[in-house]
């Protein structure tokens, strides 16, 4: 069984046109602060595509590797890449124990893959994990609904602000992408 993924913010806004994603840069081990300008946002398909990531950072690498692997065999779909990594993911010997979550984004959709199977494409064009993932999603919600004038990317780096200020595993140290 998978572990809840208890580090980190990674947080995807589509808002007017665009899409953003964002990362603080905290890594933790047990309850001490390992390192602070940890980069959980790659870049994929020459850009085409953008993942971030929470959890394990080895076991995250291996998922990116993998699903860049998935996009370039299915031709850059996301869904689907997304849905055969998800089933690799479940049915691997070796994969089935990576605990890690990611967040993938694309001009047109936003993608919640977990190694229980999950690709959820959230409601709202808002997706969060990580532990200050509720905090940073209700901030977005909000910030969509409340200053719709904002960009997807101030409202990602509002949202994080946000969660950084109550999550303990989360740090300021932003790193933020737009498509």
């Amino acid at each position: 069984m998978q572990m809840p993924i208890k580090s980190t913010t990674v947080l995807a806004v589509a808002h007017n046109g665009s899409v953003a994603i964002g990362a603080d840069g905290q890594a933790t081990i047990g309850n001490t602060v390992a390192k602070n300008n940890v980069r959980k946002i790659r870049k994929l398909q020459e850009g085409r595509v953008i993942a971030g990531f929470a959890g394990s950072t080895a076991d995250a690498f291996t998922l990116l590797e993998r699903f860049e692997e998935k996009l370039s065999a299915y031709g850059g779909n996301m869904k689907r890449a997304a849905i055969e990594l998800a089933k690799d993911w479940r049915t691997d010997r070796f994969l089935r124990r990576l605990e890690a979550m990611m967040i993938t984004i694309s001009k047109s959709e936003i993608l919640i893959i977990s190694g229980t199977g999950d690709v959820l494409e959230p409601d709202n064009q808002v997706a969060a994990i990580g532990s200050g993932a509720m905090y940073a999603q209700s901030a977005a919600l909000a910030l969509k609904k409340h200053a719709p004038h904002l960009s997807a990317q101030e409202i990602v780096r509002e949202s994080l602000t946000i969660a950084a200020d109550i999550c303990i595993y989360t740090n300021h140290n932003f790193t933020i992408e737009t498509l």
